[in-house]
């Protein structure tokens, strides 16, 4: 298992004074990753957000990612996996044209994950912006067709819901 990846995952997630948490609407991701802190020896916890809410949350210690650099082709790979799972979106309707792309409202952070891609062979679009009078701070690229096969054989999801999909579709 893997810190980097939960580093990647992390950019779905709120920072508070001594923990990550994470919200999701999938419980089985949210317990995914719960096991993954506990599988590095770490306590982590999960909680459903309301009585009625489809918001399910883990929570754990900044301690489990302090002084984590991305440095080796692993580690790009896995951080990679974990932001895609976080923050990554494909095409679910099997009427719809499969695509996958990235999005984040940090600019140069999702330049940097482009950048991993494109270091491990997979092409990318342009980073753009889809709509500056809706979101001058929204970014977004897109694995080119090309790579799709690529992307699944290096990358894949550990996303319950996301792995099937893409599964299926590559």
């Amino acid at each position: 298992m893997s810190k980097a990846y939960l580093l990647g995952a992390l950019h779905d997630a709120t920072e508070r004074k001594y923990t990550f948490r994470l919200g999701q609407k999938s419980q089985a991701y949210v317990d995914f990753i719960a096991d993954l802190v506990r599988h590095l020896n770490h306590k982590a916890w999960t909680y459903r957000e309301g009585k009625n809410r489809n918001l399910f949350i883990v929570e754990f210690s900044k301690t489990v990612l302090s002084n984590l650099k991305i440095k080796t082709t692993k580690e790009k790979v896995d951080y990679i996996r974990g932001y895609f799972d976080a923050e990554g979106g494909m095409a679910k309707s099997l009427k719809t044209r499969f695509y996958l792309y990235f999005a984040q409202k940090d600019k140069a952070d999702v330049n940097q994950v482009r950048n991993y891609l494109m270091d491990l062979g997979i092409s990318c679009g342009v980073l753009h912006n889809p709509s500056s009078k809706a979101d001058p701070n929204y970014w977004r690229f897109f694995v080119l067709t090309k790579s799709h096969k690529d992307f699944a054989k290096k990358i894949g999801s550990w996303h319950p819901e996301k792995s099937g999909i893409l599964r299926m579709k590559i």
